[in-house]
């Protein structure tokens, strides 16, 4: 039996649409939703295997992208988001309702990805959104109640998918952390 990471992409990576300029997030709640409009393709879309992203039930791995903070409006029912965890980086808004995060926001203003937000493009009935293309914080699914025993399967299912397992980010956003930091320090000219 093959393993399910995400319900998005057990049946295969659809690819997005080199158009596509955005869409409308709904959660999951059957009397007046959240509705979040975002006016832009994501960028950095993966699975990811943290302990704070939301999932959908089941599902080891959440699929999360970046996109900029100034294409995130909330048009629905904003009153019934909550921030999950106030003193985690990523300020994640989720529905008090039905639990579903709409979006994580970077309120550190020296933070390398100070400005982009984090949307699980899932939760729009829009199609063309980027397709996910590596899975960060494999390791981290443990933390949620995997079996360890099962990780080498797990990651041979990423691969399977064309989604490269990293432990951390994958080496290009690993690699705009470090050259913040060292800008920061002084290590780096900005």
């Amino acid at each position: 039996m093959s393993i399910s990471i995400h319900p998005s992409v057990d049946h295969g990576i659809k690819q997005g649409s080199k158009d596509f300029a955005g869409g409308t997030l709904i959660c999951k709640c059957t009397t007046k939703p959240v509705k979040v409009a975002v006016k832009a393709q994501t960028a950095h879309n993966h699975a990811c295997g943290c302990t704070k992203c939301w999932k959908p039930k089941g599902a080891l791995f959440s699929v999360v992208a970046v996109v900029p903070r100034d294409k995130v409006s909330v048009v629905e029912n904003g009153d019934k988001l909550k921030i999950v965890d106030p003193a985690a980086t990523i300020q994640r808004h989720a529905c008090k309702e039905c639990g579903v995060h709409m979006f994580g926001r970077i309120e550190n203003t020296k933070h390398a990805f100070y400005g982009l937000d984090f949307i699980h493009s899932e939760l729009s009935p829009d199609s063309g959104w980027s397709a996910p293309t590596f899975a960060a914080f494999v390791s981290s699914i443990i933390e949620s109640g995997a079996n360890p025993a099962n990780m080498g399967a797990v990651r041979s299912r990423l691969k399977e998918l064309g989604l490269e397992p990293y432990d951390c980010l994958s080496p290009p956003l690993m690699d705009a952390l470090a050259t913040h930091a060292a800008k920061l320090s002084g290590v780096l000219k900005a």
